[in-house]
């Protein structure tokens, strides 16, 4: 049975990746690549990038197919002028939105049903100089609200400014066309998170949702979500309900298939049961 999905429900997928990608996850990850795909990832410069954009495509791959009963490599997308990537085929998955973001350690992918949606990662134990990071692109009222903050408290209050901005311009799929002083975020925890603009600045904060979350320790994870057109502006985030998934390492592993015992052909699990597996 295809994984349901709500109008009102958004789905954060996550995968906790080795410091050093297994070379059995890899071999996974090239089956479910298009010719294209495999291709590009022979021009990543190093091992490490390569990696991480085989591990990334084939997890998106492998989320979208747990809605709709088609097989990894089935799905094909395009990506809008600023790089935003959307469901190109089966027609039948056109209905979902989905972002993906990755960072050392961890690959998210956050899907939706037709509305924009837009994810960002980041590990908290980087190293940043998060003070002047802020000072030169953050607004203003972001950078008062990090020094009024105990020092021991800024860094995690850096990363949840950070993320927010990072999957709010994600969802929008303006890339980083709109200056990230343009926007802030109120984010005290006593709240829910709002977002406020500069009047140059065509939107409105009635139209967006926000979400932070730390499914593991080392790594926060920020969700925007637009507003549909039929949602009621003042009541519409009320409703709204977001589903982490962590996804199964078989989600690979089931791909790899497995040689018989004359030592022929690999033999591949059937998709259903691997659905299942991945789900379980």
């Amino acid at each position: 049975m295809d994984l349901k999905l709500q109008p009102n429900q958004a789905h954060l997928w996550y995968l906790q990746l080795e410091e050093r990608t297994a070379p059995h996850l890899l071999q996974a990850a090239n089956r479910l690549m298009l010719p294209e795909e495999f291709i590009k990832s022979q021009k990543f410069l190093t091992p490490r990038a390569r990696d991480s954009y085989l591990i990334t495509r084939a997890f998106v791959r492998t989320v979208l197919s747990q809605y709709i009963d088609v097989s990894p490599q089935s799905w094909k997308f395009d990506v809008n002028a600023y790089g935003k990537p959307e469901i190109a085929s089966p027609a039948v998955g056109r209905s979902l939105r989905f972002n993906l973001a990755n960072t050392n350690g961890l690959v998210t992918c956050a899907v939706a049903l037709h509305r924009d949606i837009g994810v960002d990662a980041e590990s908290i134990d980087n190293a940043d100089e998060t003070a002047e990071i802020a000072d030169r692109y953050f607004a203003p009222a972001e950078v008062a609200a990090l020094r009024a903050l105990p020092s021991d408290k800024r860094r995690d209050r850096f990363y949840e400014f950070w993320t927010l901005k990072e999957a709010y311009l994600k969802a929008r799929g303006l890339g980083l066309c709109l200056p990230l002083r343009k926007f802030a975020f109120i984010a005290d925890r006593k709240t829910p998170i709002e977002i406020i603009f500069e009047p140059s600045v065509v939107d409105d904060p009635k139209n967006w949702y926000f979400s932070l979350s730390r499914p593991i320790k080392s790594h926060l994870i920020a969700v925007a979500l637009a507003r549909l057109p039929t949602e009621e502006p003042t009541s519409w985030r009320a409703a709204i309900e977001l589903i982490i998934r962590p996804l199964k390492q078989c989600a690979y592993e089931g791909f790899i298939g497995k040689t018989d015992d004359a030592g022929g052909s690999p033999r591949y699990p059937k998709w259903a049961r691997y659905r299942e597996a991945c789900t379980a």
